[in-house]
């Protein structure tokens, strides 16, 4: 037996699988009477299903032309904010089908309107991951516009305008061709050319005050990673503490142990350099007694009064007690 829901979700199959049919083909494919045809065709109407219907002997249903629209209804922000969701999942591998969440993306993209469609591939071309970062705070907050008109604009090479406050408070605006999207830590980067600075910039999607497109092309004029660049200027951007470690090691064994988002890596001679900005020292102490070499810290000292407080405690669990 066959629910009155079931039964109404195969009426709307119908009308999107077919240009025009009658109420008595529908009537015939799902063995009710035309009168209960037309009671699902005015509860999907009721639902906001735009289906057009003709009476009379030869009268028939047929969705509005243009419209091919799933059960479930979703406005453009929604469904850019579904698809948005699904490209997550992917990127960060979580516990769930890959397959399904494959398929129902590209069912999501191949029902929603066309100028959401162009939003979401825009999405997917233009915004990188990082899914090895840990995230140790709740992700910032941003608008989702920005992060709609920002991919749009490096996908279609479009020149944006950009209120921004910098993280010393200072409010500039700027023209900026957006080549990338990056999202590491709970954070979102904007990666692209900054005309007022002439040079390739980051800029943190959270700061942004203002955006809007500008009506001019651009080519993309550097050959970059996106993430190792938002990376290294995360590394090295202004912050508490300025951290210079020598590791005594070579280039290839300090990379199996740190990685760019620990700090930026320098060999120089028979050692290597590590350097980053940071306000947190207590994941980089920890870190350093993970590498099985030799370390130096240069700076800064609280980095190595943490170090020797970790030593002092690991001293004291090590001491054998009475029990």
């Amino acid at each position: 037996m066959y629910s009155p829901t079931a039964r109404l979700l195969a009426v709307l199959e119908l009308l999107q699988s077919n240009k025009y049919m009658s109420g008595t083909e529908i009537a015939r494919r799902l063995e009710v009477d035309v009168r209960t045809v037309r009671r699902y065709i005015t509860t999907l109407q009721d639902m906001g299903i735009p289906v057009e219907g003709e009476r009379g002997i030869y009268g028939g249903y047929q969705l509005k032309r243009g419209h091919r629209l799933p059960p479930l209804l979703y406005t453009e922000e929604e469904a850019v904010a579904l698809a948005l969701g699904l490209i997550t999942l992917q990127e960060f591998n979580l516990p769930v089908d890959a397959v399904a969440v494959e398929g129902a993306l590209a069912k999501t993209e191949r029902v929603i309107p066309e100028t959401a469609f162009r939003r979401v591939q825009s999405l997917r071309n233009a915004i990188i991951f990082n899914p090895s970062a840990y995230i140790t705070q709740p992700p910032k907050l941003v608008h989702n516009k920005y992060l709609v008109l920002l991919s749009s604009a490096a996908q279609e090479q479009t020149r944006v305008y950009l209120s921004y406050r910098s993280w010393h408070g200072d409010l500039t605006n700027r023209e900026v061709d957006t080549y990338a999207l990056v999202y590491n830590e709970g954070y979102w980067y904007v990666v692209g050319y900054c005309h007022l600075r002439d040079d390739l910039r980051t800029f943190r999607l959270d700061r942004v005050r203002d955006v809007h497109a500008l009506p001019i092309k651009f080519e993309q004029i550097q050959d970059i990673n996106p993430l190792e660049h938002v990376l290294k200027s995360i590394a090295l951007s202004p912050n508490s503490y300025s951290v210079e470690i020598i590791l005594h090691t070579s280039l290839e064994k300090a990379e199996a142990v740190f990685s760019l988002t620990d700090g930026i890596l320098e060999e120089v001679q028979d050692k290597v350099i590590l350097r980053r900005n940071t306000s947190d020292l207590d994941w980089l102490a920890y870190t350093l007694l993970y590498a099985p070499f030799r370390i130096q810290v240069n700076n800064p000292p609280e980095l190595r009064q943490k170090l020797f407080d970790l030593s002092a405690k690991a001293l004291e669990m090590s001491r054998e007690t009475d029990i």
